[in-house]
């Protein structure tokens, strides 16, 4: 049976959905073979899949538990929430987080009872965002959860271990969903392009166009649709026959970042990122970066250029902004988008506003460069392991001066190699902390001199 033929869904208690409803309601999945992206969760014999399908002809039925649907917005909470109460053949109850308090709580589940007691009726009991509850809310639904008076279906996108009571997280099966992949997106937008549920086949969708909307989509199946359906009302406004990415931007108002994320543009602006942070202006750096969050680049990506940038030319001039870089990069892989974008806005900031050095980065790479030419000599015996048995009858560590033995920690001694002695590769600038180091630096190298 089709989870849209009115007369069923009407029977279960699911909403009947009419050719007016939203795109994003009359394409929802009508059986679990149409979901997208949640593969893990519907493995056979998983929970969901023992909620949504009848038990084997001539095997017992095992009745499944409720479940708190966890993810975020767009991945079919409330589809499979449908699907459980109407594939299965149960009664399908809603209730709003935002709404109802303890007495419809109590009305539903009361209802829900005298139905299994007189016909053997089931229910499932589906609440959407049910974070929202307050805990007397939650606490009133334990009993009808722990006889099984009702199968609960919660969905939250918030974290259950701190928005859904103890209790009632025991009692369930916690079920996480996955943010949708862009390949799943993309079959989601195809098959609506095509279905008769949808807007079957009377329009088609340029690339452009389709590359734009999953951008703006991201992981959300519900926004994709509404995107969808939009464009697709603005192309039939102006008599074309295919979606455009012009179509796009003139139904939802926001223009089409011209960035691939494999072409020319991907290079450019990224060299135009680093080149203005290199550069100190902050306001072309945030520039750039926008471009970047806006046309869906990696910001695991954005960060490791962030941290490059922070050694390669802030340097020694500003050794926090590598500390900063770092920790940026740490938190973005955490947190993830969209709140990563604060965090690595305030990465470029502090990059683009440091005092810059590449000296270090310098001195590494002449060292470097000595060292593929040849210049590579023994280690002087003084300096050499003299830890190891008959380390001493070849003159290892004869004669090394230990530092901490000396005024200011510091002692004058042979450490490079003979070829070596005396080169210089580390010159600071006069920037930021290098104006500190090269007084320092100074006044060690004199005394090093002094053997």
């Amino acid at each position: 049976m089709d989870l849209f033929e009115a007369a069923g869904a009407d029977d279960a208690g699911v909403p009947a959905v009419g050719s007016g409803a939203p795109l994003a309601v009359r394409m929802r999945p009508a059986s679990l073979e149409e979901v997208l992206g949640q593969e893990h969760l519907l493995e056979p014999g998983s929970p969901l899949r023992r909620l949504v399908e009848p038990a084997p002809e001539g095997r017992r039925r095992i009745a499944p538990s409720s479940v708190v649907l966890w993810g975020p917005p767009g991945t079919g909470k409330t589809t499979l929430a449908y699907l459980v109460a109407h594939a299965s053949g149960r009664r399908f109850t809603e209730l709003s987080a935002v709404t109802a308090g303890v007495k419809d709580v109590r009305a539903v589940v009361e209802d829900a009872r005298r139905r299994l007691v007189t016909s053997g009726e089931e229910t499932v009991l589906f609440i959407d965002e049910v974070h929202r509850f307050s805990k007397s809310q939650q606490d009133a639904l334990l009993p009808s959860v722990e006889n099984r008076w009702v199968t609960l279906v919660a969905a939250t996108t918030e974290n259950p271990s701190f928005s859904v009571i103890s209790p009632l997280l025991s009692r369930s099966l916690l079920l996480t969903l996955r943010p949708l992949a862009e390949e799943d997106v993309r079959a989601l937008v195809r098959r609506a392009l095509d279905d008769e549920r949808g807007l079957g086949g009377s329009l088609a969708l340029d690339e452009a166009a389709e590359d734009h909307l999953v951008r703006l989509a991201g992981a959300d199946a519900r926004k994709a649709l509404t995107i969808l359906e939009a464009a697709a009302g603005s192309a039939d406004a102006a008599g074309e026959d295919a979606i455009t990415l012009e179509a796009v931007e003139r139904a939802i108002d926001v223009a089409a970042v011209r960035y691939d994320r494999a072409g020319d543009q991907h290079y450019d602006v990224i060299s135009a990122f680093i080149k203005s942070m290199r550069g100190s202006d902050v306001d072309a750096a945030l520039h750039y970066l926008a471009r970047m969050v806006v046309a869906g680049e990696d910001p695991r990506f954005i960060a490791r250029r962030i941290v490059i940038a922070a050694a390669e030319d802030v340097g020694m001039a500003d050794p926090s902004a590598l500390q900063t870089a770092v920790a940026a990069a740490q938190a973005v892989a955490l947190i993830g988008m969209p709140e990563a974008r604060i965090i690595l806005a305030e990465a470029v900031v502090h990059v683009a506003t440091a005092p810059k050095s590449n000296a270090a980065y310098a001195a590494v790479d002449a060292a470097i460069a000595d060292v593929r030419a040849g210049k590579a000599g023994p280690v002087p015996a003084h300096l050499r392991d003299a830890h190891y048995a008959g380390a001493k009858q070849h003159g290892h560590g004869d004669g090394y001066r230990y530092a901490h033995s000396y005024p200011h920690g510091i002692v004058g001694q042979q450490y490079a190699p003979d070829e070596l002695d005396g080169t210089r590769y580390y010159e600071p600038t006069a920037h930021g902390h290098e104006r500190d180091i090269t007084a320092r630096l100074t006044r060690i190298r004199q005394i090093l001199a002094e053997r």
